[in-house]
C-alpha cells in the first residue's frame, strides 16, 4: 500500500504530460492553419506577380491574327523578350491551331513551329477558358505553377491562341518551409519550457495531495499525530481541512473502539463464567480465560476457528441450528478435566442484526459442579437421615406396640423391651445432636473457645479415660485392648478448642476400639514438625478398602454398614471430626491397608515459643 511510486506514475507528471500534450496539439493546429494560410497567401501573391500585363496579351493576340507568320513570330519573340519577370520560367505562345509560335526560353527555341502536346493548352483553345495547375517535375524535382490563358482577337472576338505560362514555385515553398521550420523550433522550445513550467505548477498543485496521501497512509497505520498544511481556501485547502478533521474523528473513534474493546476484554477476562462467541458457521471467534480453564485448553489459538460443537464435544448430540433454537435454555454438559468430573451449565444466545439475520452465537458457561454436588449430597443426606431415623423409630414403635399388647406385664421381657427403646431413643438423640452440630458448622454459627493448651497433657488425659474404662470393665465378654503411647518429651502448646478437640479424638478412639480385634493394640503418637503438630491413632482392625478412603469422611458413610449400625454408629462422627479440624486450621486424613488396620492423622498449626513453661502453667 505504501510502495514507492515511480515518477511517470505520479499525478504531477500526468498533469504536466496532459498540459504538454494540449500545448503541442494547440501549437500543431495553429501551426497547420498558419502554414496553410501563409502558403495560400504566398501563392496568391506569386500568381499576381507573374500575371502578364493586359497590353502583352493584346499584343500577342494581335500578332496571332496577322497573316504573315514569320513577321508575327519575330514580333512575338520581341514581345516575349521584353517581359522581365524573374519568377516566370517560360512563356509559350500557341496559335489556334495548336502550333507553338514563340517561347521565352532561349534554350528551347526548337519547339517553335511544332504542335503542342499539352492537354491544358488544347482544352483552353477548345473551351476558351483559363486553366491553372501546380505540377511536379520528376526530372528536376521542382514544383511549377502553370497558367494557360486564351487569347481573343479584337476584331473577330474569337480565340486566336493561348499563352502558356510556367513559373517555378520552389522559392515560395522554400520560404514557407523556412518559416515552418522557425515556427516548429519555436513551438518545440515552447513545449519544452511549457512542460517544465507544467511540472513545477503541477508539483505545487499536487503537493497538498501528496501530503494528504501520506496522512491517509499514516491514518491507515494508526498514526494520527500528523496534520496536513492548509495552503488556501480553494478546493484543495478545503479537502486538506477535511482530511485533518477526518484524522481527528478517526482517532477519537479508534480510541473509543479500543476503550470499548479493552473494557470488553477486561470484562471477559475477569468474568467468573466462561464465554465463547462464534460466527454464523459456528466457528469460535472469541473465548475468554475462564472458558479456557473450564475446558482445559492451553491456548485460545487451539480453538479459534474450530467448531463450537467440537470444542464442547457435543457434535454427536447437537447441531449448530439446535443450539440456536435452544437459546435462553439451560443445557448441562458433563466433562472430564484432569481426571475430575465437571458439570457445566451452558446458555446459548444468537447474535442477531436488526433485520433478524443471525450472524453468530454466544455461549455462556457456568461451573455448576459444586451446586450439582451439593444438590446430590442434599438428596443423599435427606435419604440417609430418613433411613437412619426410620430404623430406630421402627424398632421403638414395634417394642412399644408389644408393650402395649401386654408385654409390660411380663417381668422378664418388659425390662428388655424398655432397654431397647431407651437405647434406640438415645441413638436418635445422638444422631440429632450430631446433625445439629454439622448444621451449625455448615452455617458458620459454630463458635470456637480457643485457648493455648498443652497438647501432650490433653491427649494423655483423653487416652487415660479409655484406659480407665478398660480397668473398670468387669464383664469378661467385653472387648479387651491395649493403648500404647509414643509422645515427644517436649511440651507443645497449641491454640485449640479443648472440648471440640476432645470430641474429635473420642470419635477416632471409639472407632479404633469398635473395629479392633479383642486383645488388639491401639497406638497413639504425638510429634512435632517445623510448624505443625502431628497426632496419629493406629488400630489393628479390618482396615478400609482403597476405594472407600476418599469417602471415609463423608456423612453417613460406612465401610461395613451392617456392623456399624449394629454397634450403634451414626456415620457422622468422622464428618464432624473433619469439620472441627478444618475450623481449627488443621487437616485430618487416614492411611489404611485392608486387613491390617487403619491410622488416622491430625495435623494442627503450631508456632514454637521460647522460655515457655511455668508462665503458661
Amino acid at each position: 500500500m505504501n510502495s514507492k511510486i515511480k515518477f511517470y506514475q505520479t499525478i504531477h507528471f500526468k498533469i504536466a504530460l496532459v498540459f504538454a500534450l494540449m500545448l503541442m496539439l494547440t501549437l500543431e493546429v495553429v501551426g497547420a492553419v498558419f502554414v496553410r494560410q501563409l502558403e495560400q497567401e504566398n501563392l496568391n501573391t506569386f500568381k499576381q506577380q507573374i500575371e502578364l500585363p493586359t497590353y502583352v496579351d493584346s499584343s500577342l493576340a494581335k500578332q496571332l491574327s496577322r497573316t504573315n507568320e514569320k513577321a508575327a513570330n519575330r514580333q512575338i519573340k520581341q514581345i516575349l523578350s521584353e517581359v522581365k519577370n524573374n519568377n516566370i520560367s517560360e512563356i509559350r505562345v500557341v496559335d489556334a491551331k495548336g502550333i507553338v509560335r514563340g517561347t521565352s526560353n532561349a534554350s528551347n527555341q526548337d519547339v517553335v513551329g511544332q504542335r503542342t502536346t499539352d492537354e491544358a493548352v488544347k482544352n483552353t483553345l477548345l473551351n476558351n477558358r483559363s486553366h491553372t495547375e501546380n505540377i511536379y517535375d520528376n526530372s528536376s524535382h521542382n514544383r511549377y505553377y502553370v497558367n494557360v490563358i486564351p487569347l481573343v482577337g479584337a476584331a473577330t472576338n474569337n480565340v486566336v491562341g493561348a499563352v502558356y505560362l510556367r513559373a517555378n514555385l520552389e522559392s515560395i515553398y522554400d520560404s514557407v518551409n523556412g518559416i515552418s521550420l522557425i515556427y516548429l523550433s519555436a513551438a518545440l522550445v515552447t513545449v519544452v519550457l511549457g512542460l517544465g513550467l507544467a511540472v513545477l505548477i503541477s508539483r505545487e498543485i499536487t503537493r497538498p495531495i501528496e501530503e494528504m496521501r501520506k496522512q491517509a497512509l499514516r491514518i491507515a497505520r494508526g498514526d494520527y499525530s500528523g496534520q496536513v498544511k492548509v495552503m488556501g481556501n480553494d478546493e484543495l485547502g478545503q479537502l486538506a481541512g477535511a482530511v485533518n478533521n477526518l484524522s481527528v474523528r478517526v482517532e477519537e473513534a479508534q480510541e473509543s473502539t479500543d476503550s470499548e474493546r479493552r473494557r470488553l476484554d477486561s470484562v471477559l477476562s475477569h468474568m467468573s463464567d466462561g464465554v465463547l462467541a462464534t460466527n454464523r458457521r459456528g466457528n469460535v471467534t472469541i473465548i475468554n480465560n475462564m472458558a479456557l480453564q473450564m475446558l482445559d485448553i492451553d491456548s485460545e489459538d487451539d480453538v479459534l476457528g474450530k467448531s463450537i460443537l467440537d470444542v464442547l464435544d457435543v457434535r454427536r448430540d447437537y447441531t449448530v441450528r439446535q443450539l440456536i433454537d435452544n437459546s435462553q435454555q439451560q443445557t448441562l454438559f458433563d466433562l472430564n478435566v484432569d481426571g475430575n468430573d465437571m458439570i457445566l451449565s451452558a446458555y446459548f444466545s444468537p447474535i442477531q442484526r436488526e433485520s433478524g439475520f443471525v450472524s453468530g452465537l454466544v455461549c455462556v458457561l457456568h461451573d455448576v459442579t459444586s451446586q450439582q454436588k451439593e444438590e446430590r449430597e442434599r438428596k443423599e443426606f435427606v435419604s440417609n437421615v430418613s433411613h437412619e431415623l426410620r430404623t430406630p423409630l421402627t424398632s421403638v414403635k414395634s417394642y412399644v406396640e408389644a408393650l402395649s399388647d401386654g408385654a409390660w406385664k411380663d417381668p422378664e421381657i418388659a425390662p428388655q423391651f424398655l432397654k431397647v427403646v431407651q437405647d434406640e431413643t438415645e441413638r436418635m438423640i445422638r444422631m440429632i445432636n450430631d446433625l445439629l452440630s454439622l448444621s451449625r458448622m455448615d452455617s458458620g454459627t459454630a463458635k470456637l473457645n480457643l485457648e493455648y493448651v498443652n497438647i501432650n497433657e490433653l491427649f494423655s488425659y483423653i487416652l487415660d479415660r479409655f484406659d480407665m474404662i478398660i480397668k473398670k470393665e468387669e464383664d469378661p465378654k467385653k472387648k479387651r485392648y491395649t493403648i500404647e503411647r509414643h509422645f515427644t518429651r517436649k511440651d507443645l502448646w497449641v491454640e485449640i478448642d479443648p472440648d471440640k478437640f476432645t470430641q474429635v479424638v473420642d470419635n477416632i478412639m471409639n472407632n479404633a476400639v469398635k473395629y479392633s480385634p479383642d486383645g488388639g493394640v491401639i497406638t497413639a503418637r504425638l510429634l512435632e514438625t517445623h510448624n505443625h503438630v502431628i497426632l496419629s491413632i493406629s488400630d489393628q482392625g479390618l482396615g478400609i478398602p482403597r476405594k472407600d478412603l476418599n469417602h471415609i469422611f463423608d456423612r453417613f458413610f460406612r465401610v461395613d454398614k451392617a456392623r456399624s449400625r449394629k454397634q450403634g454408629g451414626s456415620g457422622l462422627g468422622l464428618a464432624i471430626s473433619k469439620e472441627v479440624v478444618n475450623m481449627l486450621g488443621g487437616q485430618i486424613w487416614v492411611d489404611s491397608v485392608e486387613g491390617k488396620g487403619s491410622t488416622f492423622y491430625i495435623s494442627l498449626p503450631y508456632v514454637p515459643y521460647d522460655d515457655e513453661g511455668d508462665d503458661w502453667d
